[in-house]
């Protein structure tokens, strides 16, 4: 059996985030489909809950032996292009042997150390920022290290019509994914209330070239939707990471939620529900729960999404469409995948918002299967990673273009 190492980010440093576990466990799970053994190959932080990790990927039928993590230290062996590596799980010999010893390895770390990326036979970066990771580098923010191939989930991303710079590199566009046998289809419309997993701040703060610094987090972009539940006939459930006055006590009220208190006031007084995301979305199979009980999601998007014009859609979305869960959420640029206005309707202000909330209502059935048919014909892991995998087995790397 052949062997494929993906190397995630952040999952190890966040065990309770349910959602960011199934960023990555798409692209190992329809790896596998394939027929492939999946390495995961990850660089931790000291904040790092490795037993909790551990314990997550097993589920998943990860064996001790799939999980390489490691840190980068002062004081340990240093790689070729000099990063001190430090592996939590075996030998520093062993790792690279390992690693080496794969078909290819798939890096979703931006920072990832040059000696753990040239160890792979071959190496393919992954964007899923599209937009931001190429402002990230384009700053010095991030310093991805060298790959044979460059993968972006961004449809504009290294063309004319792109609002920010290709970086140098020569990408090639490709679709997010979702493990559709984990996410299957659920009749019927579920517990009546239109979700959706998300941050409330995540000090996300860009600066543009003109001087102007753009607020990037979600806060704002749904503080711009306070008055929507007033509008509609139906229940908008956020469930975020709001301040914790008490981290014993679940529930959200403005008493419970610390330094959000005033933000927590204002959407309970306009009708919206609030959960909490390390209570609903605690793990992965929390998370799924969440996510395929919900009649579907409503959600806004960062303010950077809207300004790039990327076309994004969330990895989360993808998992309330396979569920056959319709999806309304904030319009991010022209897309030929995203507008086709079934399944999966988007919005750029609160009287379009209020107009595909009554459509989905009005005919629920219908936007149901086609949020799973947009799922299947679009965003299947195993068709999109059979195409990766063919490009960057059998196809030589593309020519960098001129920066």
């Amino acid at each position: 059996m052949s062997t494929i190492a993906i190397s995630p980010t952040g999952t190890a440093s966040f065990p309770d985030g349910g959602g960011h576990w199934w960023v990555y466990l798409q692209y190992a799970l329809g790896l596998r489909d394939l027929g492939f053994r999946v390495l995961w190959v990850e660089r931790c932080t000291e904040t790092a809950e490795l037993d909790r990790a551990r314990a997550i990927l097993s589920y998943f039928d990860f064996t001790r032996e799939d999980v390489l993590l490691y840190e980068v230290v002062p004081g340990h062996e240093a790689g070729p292009e000099g990063a001190n590596i430090n592996w939590l799980s075996t030998d520093h010999r062993s790792a690279e042997t390992t690693i080496a010893g794969c078909e290819a390895l798939l890096n979703f770390d931006y920072d990832a150390p040059g000696s753990v990326v040239s160890s792979a036979r071959r190496s393919a970066l992954i964007d899923i920022d599209p937009g931001l990771m190429q402002t990230w580098w384009a700053k010095g923010e991030i310093s991805p290290p060298d790959h044979d191939y460059w993968f972006t989930i961004g449809e504009t991303v290294g063309t004319s019509e792109a609002m920010f710079p290709h970086c140098g590199v020569n990408w090639i566009r490709i679709r997010p994914s979702v493990h559709l046998p984990s996410w299957p289809m659920i009749d019927g419309p579920g517990n009546n209330r239109f979700t959706t997993v998300t941050s409330w701040w995540g000090r996300e703060w860009l600066s543009l070239g003109d001087g102007t610094v753009l607020d990037n987090n979600k806060r704002a972009a749904f503080l711009a939707y306070l008055d929507l539940p007033n509008k509609v006939a139906a229940n908008l459930e956020l469930a975020a990471y709001f301040g914790e006055a008490d981290p014993t006590v679940d529930e959200v009220t403005s008493k419970t939620a610390g330094g959000d208190s005033d933000d927590v006031a204002a959407l309970l007084a306009n009708g919206w529900k609030l959960a909490r995301s390390r209570v609903v979305a605690a793990d992965p199979n929390q998370y799924r729960r969440y996510i395929q009980t919900s009649t579907g999601e409503f959600s806004c998007v960062k303010a950077s999404c809207q300004l790039f014009a990327n076309a994004w859609v969330s990895d989360r979305t993808l998992c309330y469409l396979a569920s056959g869960r319709p999806v309304l959420t904030e319009h991010t640029g022209p897309s030929d995948l995203l507008d086709g206005g079934q399944g999966l309707l988007r919005f750029n202000s609160i009287d379009e918002a209020t107009n595909a909330l009554e459509e989905v209502k009005a005919n629920y059935q219908l936007h149901s299967h086609a949020a799973r048919s947009l799922a299947e014909e679009h965003f299947s892991a195993a068709a999109n990673l059979a195409r990766i995998v063919d490009t960057v087995t059998s196809q030589p790397p593309p020519k960098t273009p001129t920066p």
